[in-house]
């Protein structure tokens, strides 16, 4: 069994991957990360496709948290001034702020620095929103 929470995030994703790295050096949140490619899905309770819709955090226990919320549950993890941020990003009306936010990054990291062809989440087939 985990003791430790696991952040899965995109590792083809180079944006995603960029950004899980600066967390790790700045951040130093209590927790594994992983790329949701090289990750036991299963084993963690994570179905594949929201895998690569949301960065995701796995408590010990199984809860996911997804998005914002798994953001702000790393920075809760991190201790020190970090913590007052990752609360203040799960209260109202500020959550629901984030939540666009993460949305709008994650929708168009295929246009941010460090992007690679990969950040386009959309499959081939699939119609655009």
């Amino acid at each position: 069994m985990r003791t430790v929470p696991v952040l899965v995030f995109d590792g083809d994703c180079g944006f995603c991957t960029a950004a899980v790295r600066w967390i790790e050096r700045k951040v130093r949140p209590h927790c594994e990360t992983v790329a949701w490619q090289q990750a036991d899905l299963a084993g963690l309770g994570v179905a594949r496709e929201r895998a690569r819709h949301e960065a995701l955090w796995v408590t010990p226990a199984g809860t996911i948290h997804g998005g914002s919320g798994a953001v702000a549950k790393l920075l809760l993890s991190a201790g020190g001034a970090w913590t007052v941020l990752g609360a203040v990003l799960m209260v109202p009306p500020v959550s629901w702020a984030a939540r666009g936010v993460y949305r709008l990054v994650a929708d168009n990291r295929s246009r941010l620095p460090g992007s690679t062809a990969s950040c386009s989440r959309r499959d081939p087939g699939t119609p655009r929103r």
